[in-house]
C-alpha cells in the first residue's frame, strides 16, 4: 500500500516569509516554495493549503529515506515545538528546490532563444518584402 506525507514549513528569508511545501510519495520527495510577502496567520496558510495546493510545482522527485515508526502524541508535541524553533529547510528539499531551478532556468533559456530567432525570421522577412518593394519601384 503506498504512502504519502506531506508536510509545510514556513520560516521568515529576509525580506519575506516563505513556505516550503514537502511531499513524499513512494519513497521519493518532492518540494515546492512559495513566497507569502508579509508574516501570514495560521487561517491565511490553512486558506492558502486549501485552495492553492493543487497548483503548486512541485520539483522532480529525489530519492530519499522514509522512516516508519509510531511516536507517542506527546513525543510528536514536542517534535513539533522543537521544528517550530528550528529555522531553515531539509537538505534533501533544498536539493530537489535547486534541481527544480535549474530546469526552470533551462525552460527560460529555451524560450527565449526561440523567440529570439522567430524576431530575427521576421525582421529578415521584413527586409526582404520592404527590397523587393523597393525593385518593383513602387
Amino acid at each position: 500500500m503506498d504512502k504519502e506525507t506531506g508536510k509545510l514549513t514556513v520560516y521568515f528569508e529576509e525580506p519575506f516569509w516563505v513556505g516550503i511545501f514537502e511531499k513524499i510519495a513512494n519513497g521519493k520527495l518532492s518540494v515546492a516554495k512559495v513566497t507569502f510577502g508579509a508574516e501570514p496567520k495560521d487561517y491565511e496558510v490553512k486558506e492558502f493549503i486549501l485552495k492553492h495546493y493543487y497548483h503548486l510545482r512541485f520539483s522532480p522527485a529525489v530519492a530519499t529515506v522514509v522512516k516508519e515508526s509510531k511516536k507517542n502524541p506527546k513525543r510528536r508535541q514536542r517534535d513539533a515545538k522543537k521544528q517550530l524553533q528550528n529555522v531553515g529547510i531539509g537538505t534533501k528539499s533544498q536539493q530537489a528546490l535547486k534541481i527544480q531551478q535549474e530546469q526552470n532556468k533551462q525552460e527560460r533559456k529555451v524560450r527565449s532563444r526561440e523567440q529570439k530567432l522567430a524576431e530575427a525570421e521576421k525582421m529578415f522577412e521584413l527586409k526582404q518584402q520592404k527590397k523587393k518593394e523597393k525593385h518593383r519601384g513602387r
